[in-house]
């Protein structure tokens, strides 16, 4: 094999696959067609639970020392309406604002120093496959090559031609909606109200917030610094290409459309447009292909797409790295599909629920809009759709009635045998983990068959939410020792989980 992993774009998601590839021992080559880091504006931030990953591998001080304004107070657009958190304290959904140009610095940097191998400027122009191995044909600028890997991921956005190439069924809708986002700072001529509300020459006062015409949809605020944020939303028929950039004059003419004026605007700081598609793959595997990021689903709603990206590169780097490695149970690969496919049913959930309350226009669609406000009024369904939105909320499917099991591990402080730690300072290598948390000596005799691959931790705390937690390398919960349970029940079970996620114990540790 030329490689062990083969990934087609170096966008986010790419990026992150190739760092944790590397963290579980596996050599994987991205292949970017384009020759530089791509400067057009696509999103603006990261949020919710890959936040805590980020945390968990140590990552997430170089994200906030990178972003101008971390977490700011958060009133997030949801379905043509605001969610204000900022009235509940400690906030489900927490966002890093920062542009997409700068995430994937940051992550082609950790790439990087694991020893990742990125090659831009290369496009992979077919695939083919075999029981034992993919190939890639690709084009670079020294000439035409194949690579031959035992995997290969498409991570190449959502008119990904790997996908197509192996066949994969990307079904779903697409929406008419056109959002063209800005960040600009209004002009000399118009005066900002204490409100937020804008006074326009020769068109008048518009008011922050949302303003529906039959047109289409207005809606900004400005910030305290003075930087307008603004967004204008169009049914259109126009197919555009999201990679082409947009410009103040087309920004200009949208709001015209909508609003019957324009809007003095100078210095923008970002311009971006997208369409909405409502669409997941069938199969998020084909025989020795994958896929992940947008190739693997569309959302038809905004800020949601990047952070399920990189959420599906953390499940999925552990498990090919099993593969490889040899030590991969049946099965084991397949879970990426059950568990990221099942995520992404339920980003949909949301998404879609926006589309419903964003595009209606009759009496109804508003009285729907006007309840659902008055619900995220209330603090529990508030924090209910924060959660959902997070992905705070994600409990993949797995054996055991546990509560915890198929939940995120929560962190909390430990004190260790080699000092004070935590869950998230343990996550750091993306290893599993059997943290023992109280005098449990069986347990740790048992895992002692899976040494090689589960690093076995004993600690104290004053938050122990089980006796013993089985974590896995993405922070899912796989097993867990109820406090005070039967202790011939946990050694059964925790001798199963271990089998059934980290495969057959070393052979000198057998009876």
């Amino acid at each position: 094999m030329d490689t062990d992993v083969i990934i087609v774009g170096a966008g986010p998601t790419g990026l992150m696959l190739a760092g944790e590839l590397r963290l579980a021992g596996v050599r994987p080559l991205v292949l970017e067609r384009q020759p530089q880091l791509w400067d057009v504006p696509k999103a603006s931030g990261i949020g919710g639970r890959i936040l805590d990953l980020l945390r968990y591998r140590g990552l997430l001080e170089r994200f906030e020392a990178a972003s101008a304004d971390p977490y700011p107070p958060l009133r997030l657009p949801f379905g043509g309406m605001h969610l204000d958190f900022t009235r509940i304290g400690e906030a489900p959904m927490k966002v890093l604002p920062m542009p997409q140009m700068e995430i994937e610095r940051l992550l082609a940097e950790r790439a990087d120093e694991l020893g990742a191998e990125v090659r831009r400027g290369h496009q992979v122009n077919g695939v083919r496959q075999d029981e034992d191995s993919v190939t890639a044909e690709v084009s670079g600028p020294e000439g035409a090559y194949t690579v031959t890997a035992q995997y290969l991921v498409a991570c190449d956005g959502g008119r990904s031609r790997i996908r197509d190439m192996a066949g994969i069924v990307f079904s779903g809708t697409t929406y008419p909606d056109v959002v063209r986002l800005a960040q600009v700072s209004v002009g000399d001529e118009v005066t900002v109200h204490e409100n937020g509300d804008l006074e326009v020459p020769g068109f008048g006062r518009v008011a922050a917030g949302f303003t529906r015409t039959d047109n289409g949809q207005l809606a900004f605020a400005v910030t305290p610094d003075g930087v307008l944020h603004l967004s204008t939303t169009e049914d259109e028929t126009v197919e555009y290409d999201d990679d082409v950039p947009m410009d103040m004059d087309e920004l200009q003419a949208s709001i015209r459309r909508v609003l019957g004026a324009e809007i003095p605007m100078k210095d923008a700081k970002r311009l971006s447009r997208f369409t909405f598609k409502d669409r997941q793959a069938e199969q998020y595997r084909a025989g020795r292909i994958l896929v992940a990021g947008d190739a693997a689903h569309l959302f038809p709603a905004t800020g949601i797409a990047l952070n399920a990206g990189m959420l599906d590169t953390v499940n999925l780097a552990w498990k090919l790295g099993a593969e490889i490695g040899g030590w991969a149970p049946e099965g084991l690969l397949d879970t990426y599909h059950d568990e990221r496919h099942f995520a992404g049913s339920r980003a949909r959930l949301h998404a879609r629920a926006q589309v419903a309350l964003r595009r209606g226009l009759d009496a109804a669609a508003e009285a729907l809009r006007a309840l659902f406000q008055e619900l995220a009024a209330d603090e529990q369904p508030l924090r209910r759709v924060g959660d959902l939105i997070a992905a705070n909320d994600t409990r993949y499917p797995g054996a055991g009635d546990h509560a915890l099991i198929g939940t995120f591990a929560p962190d909390f402080a430990l004190d260790t045998e080699r000092g004070a730690s935590s869950v998230a300072q343990l996550m750091h290598t993306a290893r599993p983990i059997l943290l023992v948390l109280t005098d449990r000596p069986e347990l740790r005799e048992i895992a002692q068959g899976w040494h090689d691959r589960v690093e076995i931790r004993t600690a104290t705390t004053d938050q122990r939410p089980a006796d013993a937690l089985l974590i896995r390398p993405d922070g899912h919960i796989a097993w867990v020792a109820a406090i005070d349970g039967p202790a011939e029940d946990a050694a059964s079970t925790l001798r199963e989980a271990l089998a059934a996620w980290f495969g057959a114990p070393l052979t000198a540790a057998v009876g």
